[in-house]
């Protein structure tokens, strides 16, 4: 089963609009101008783990670390009418307001032939500008963090630390807590996440008292 099919009624985001390394993409998010049903803002919250997706083919995993308002109107100093203006004779002012998002990639999805598997790291493949990002359910954001054997694998950590905005402390322990609050990860390995997750906490809250 293709990859695709699992995302088939996931919701879309948006698209891929530029980079600004390898592992950190800009994605501009729909808005009613761009399709029927634009995502809910939980959709795309900070934290929420994504998949870029083109066609017939899987790029990457990503994480959403930051998020832009562009406003061209915003402290515009030219003229300005006396009333707010009617959308059928200013339509591109209306569509130039949008939302982009941060992403940071943290690796992909596998198939072994049956159930999707993550490979943890960063991608190889540059991904393509206008390439579709969709919201990850439950599952699959389940699926990625298993193995292709099914025993669970969180190996992104340092990357993310490295990678993750102004945000990748709390984002990291946000991501921690909802995988240990999954249950996903037992006996020693679920010890151990919150063993890091407590870490991570500590530090930030020192780093903030500083």
């Amino acid at each position: 089963m293709d990859f695709l099919d699992q995302v088939a009624t996931s919701q879309r985001i948006g698209k891929v609009v530029k980079s600004n390394s390898h592992c950190d993409y800009v994605i501009q998010v729909d808005d009613s101008h761009d399709v029927v049903t634009p995502p809910k803002p939980e959709d795309y919250g900070f934290g929420r783990f994504v998949t870029l997706e083109d066609g017939d083919r899987h790029w990457a995993v990503g994480l959403i670390y930051n998020s832009q308002l562009v406003n061209p109107m915003f402290l515009n100093n030219g003229p300005r009418l006396s009333s707010e203006p009617d959308p059928m004779f200013t339509p591109d002012l209306i569509s130039e307001t949008r939302t982009l998002l941060g992403i940071v990639l943290v690796g992909s999805l596998a198939n072994n032939g049956s159930m999707p598997y993550g490979q943890h790291g960063i991608p190889k493949e540059v991904v393509p500008v206008n390439t579709d990002v969709y919201s990850l359910d439950a599952e699959t954001v389940h699926r990625f963090h298993c193995t292709a054997t099914g025993q669970p694998q969180f190996r992104y950590y340092s990357h993310l630390l490295r990678s993750g905005g102004l945000f990748a402390a709390q984002l990291t322990q946000q991501v921690l807590t909802e995988l240990i609050d999954s249950n996903l990860f037992t006996g020693a390995d679920q010890r151990a996440l919150t063993v890091l997750c407590k870490e991570l906490s500590w530090k930030n809250t020192m780093g903030a008292m500083r």
